[in-house]
């Protein structure tokens, strides 16, 4: 009696199944092909260091072409990622979700300045924790920010990870990548948004700024908070106070006591003026 020889994987398109690998696509042609199809965004691409850039040629150009950023890695970082999968020196990671056009999201902002909703934004600088970066996300959306601007290098994308902690907000709160959080900066300012950094040693607390503003929130890396230049091109920098042995919270724990003040102060001012309209009524 003969026996069938169980399908082997295809050497060429392969997808990880593991909680730990999820959006993460291997192979030259799957990640070429991804690149091409253009129907999930690709996050990064990871190359061995001693790969053939001549064999990688037309991947690494419709790369550059994408914006796409490519690292080169020593084997043991691919393997360590991936196992056994036979990788043949090429990695991609997929975000979860789609990302929103920047300028787009930047006009649709600017159209809010003046009106009862103003905008209010969340810029995120080199948020390396996933966890955190979804815990923010899912908070962004309970307090009704408008929009998140992330940095394109040096953070964590829309992973699977960031999905899962979000619980659902990728699908109502629009998330965009730049690749220069100090122009996208000037951005704000050129449409009369107020941009205010967090920062442990600010000498204004959170509670003085006024948050009726159109405003956007800009917080900082969990180690070392926000880059130079960010915190240089803020229009102001606040503090949260802490009274324990720590000297700052945890982003995540920042970016919601932020949020919910400037969701405070709005919220007062929107039940002061429905009460002076009701008041004009009745007189």
């Amino acid at each position: 009696m003969s026996r069938r020889r169980p399908p082997q994987p295809d050497r060429e398109i392969a997808e990880t199944r593991g909680p730990a690998q999820q959006n993460v696509v291997y192979g030259v042609n799957a990640v070429l092909e991804a690149l091409r199809a253009g129907k999930r965004q690709v996050e990064s691409i990871t190359i061995l260091q001693t790969a053939h850039v001549d064999r990688l040629k037309a991947l690494l150009d419709l790369a550059r072409e994408k914006g796409v950023p490519v690292q080169r890695v020593p084997r043991l970082d691919l393997d360590r990622s991936l196992g056994e999968a036979r990788h043949q020196g090429v990695m991609a990671r997929i975000a979860a979700a789609h990302y929103a056009d920047a300028d787009e999201l930047l006009d649709s902002l600017a159209a809010r300045v003046g009106t009862a909703d103003p905008p209010l934004v969340l810029g995120l600088d080199g948020i390396e924790d996933p966890r955190n970066m979804g815990s923010m996300l899912r908070t962004a959306d309970c307090a009704g920010v408008h929009g998140v601007f992330i940095a394109e290098r040096r953070a964590v994308g829309l992973t699977g990870v960031v999905a899962k902690t979000a619980a659902g907000a990728l699908e109502y709160v629009p998330v965009a990548r730049v690749t220069n959080l100090v122009r996208l900066i000037e951005e704000l300012k050129a449409r009369n948004i107020w941009v205010v950094g967090s920062a442990a040693d600010a000498k204004q607390s959170y509670t003085e700024w006024d948050w009726t503003l159109p405003a956007a929130i800009f917080l900082g890396n969990e180690g070392h908070g926000l880059h130079r230049l960010v915190r240089e091109h803020c229009d102001t920098l606040v503090r949260i106070p802490v009274v324990g042995k720590l000297d700052s919270l945890n982003v995540s724990v920042a970016a919601g006591v932020l949020l919910y003040e400037a969701r405070r102060q709005r919220d007062l001012t929107k039940q002061r003026s429905d009460s002076e309209a009701k008041t004009d009524v009745l007189s």
